[in-house]
């Protein structure tokens, strides 16, 4: 079956390229004819000049131009174009010699003018060179912009799937590092046989559903991430009861506003991992706008430079998440200082 169609292919070729060259010869005919009455001579002379046209058509467009100039040898281009040239015209020469011989008996006056006059041959003859291979580097640059085009969508979804792939690792890694912390505090409760222990394992499996099936959404609401935010901070209030001093300021989020699962609540959880109580409390601040097409994110928390919080494993798998998912559109600024710790996001929704 393969076969068969690879020899129909090449038959549709050779029947495409005997009927173009048969245009060609009826156009020279015609062009030839000018000021001569007698049709068969004419064709005669251009069946003499078919040969060297077709040979120097090819030698162009199937070896000068893909082989040289589309390959950006420029300098073997022009010298064998040359080469070409010279060889063309001297044969060109020769099919008017023979035709001379054969056609009108060595007697120039009996020669059709238009033949006798070499620039209008030749003229003739490059012109069908020049347009098969105008329109064989044309063929060739389509050829190679598709091949280009499919070369970058290849690159481009090898890439893709790279990203895919590292997005995956860094949830993986923050799913780990936030469960082991609330399942510490857990932990505590259940030691205690305190009797908030029903509401933490409540609001922890609000969390637990949020990291194991709504994480994995290229992005959900904002109000979403809010609500888990708000479960994370009473969980962690529980835990510090009067020793933790937050404040979440959250006014008039839209509903529609839409952001990467799992990039502010990590930020949060850093401040109660890495916070140090200053006269006996942990203070946080949090904020969280939309201004327009942004969102304006805000945390800040008592802490000690003893520890550098910049290297935790949360805040750089934050960085690394935003560099995928929000390349160019979001700015980041993180200020450890000797009492306070401060982190400010800046994200474009669209």
């Amino acid at each position: 079956m393969f076969f068969n169609k690879l020899i129909l292919k090449a038959f549709v070729r050779v029947l495409l390229h005997l009927l173009f060259w048969c245009g060609v010869l009826l156009f020279f005919t015609k062009f030839f004819s000018a000021k001569n009455e007698n049709f068969n001579d004419t064709l005669l002379f251009s069946l003499f000049i078919m040969p060297i046209t077709i040979a120097t058509t090819y030698v162009s467009a199937y070896k000068l131009i893909p082989d040289y100039l589309i390959t950006k040898r420029y300098l073997q281009f022009v010298l064998y174009s040359l080469y070409t040239l010279i060889i063309s015209g001297y044969v060109i020469m020769l099919s008017v010699f023979f035709s001379l011989i054969y056609l009108a008996n060595f007697q120039y006056e009996a020669m059709n003018p238009v033949t006798r006059n070499i620039f209008i041959i030749t003229s003739g003859v490059y012109l069908v060179v020049i347009l098969v291979s105008a329109f064989k580097l044309l063929q060739l640059n389509l050829k190679h912009t598709e091949k280009t085009k499919k070369l970058e969508n290849k690159i481009l979804e090898t890439q893709l799937k790279l990203k895919e792939q590292e997005l995956q690792y860094l949830k993986m890694q923050i799913h780990p590092h936030f469960l082991f912390n609330t399942l510490n505090t857990m932990y505590g409760f259940a030691l205690k046989k305190a009797d908030e222990t029903p509401e933490m394992i409540l609001k922890l499996s609000n969390l637990l559903d949020y990291l194991l099936y709504q994480v994995d959404k290229p992005f959900v609401l904002l109000t979403e991430e809010i609500h888990h935010i708000e479960d994370y901070i009473a969980l962690e209030n529980l835990r510090f009861n009067d020793t933790l001093d937050v404040n979440f300021n959250c006014d008039n989020i839209p509903e529609t506003t839409k952001i990467a699962p799992m990039l502010l609540l990590p930020f949060v959880e850093n401040s109660f991992k890495h916070g140090r109580l200053k006269a006996g409390k942990l203070s946080i601040h949090i904020e969280l706008k939309v201004e327009g097409n942004q969102i304006v994110f805000s945390i800040e928390n008592t802490s000690s430079k003893i520890e550098n919080t910049k290297d935790g494993i949360g805040l750089q798998n934050i960085q690394k998440r935003l560099d995928l998912l929000y390349k160019n559109q979001y700015h980041l600024t993180i200020l450890n200082s000797d009492d306070l710790f401060k982190v400010r996001l800046t994200l474009k929704t669209n």
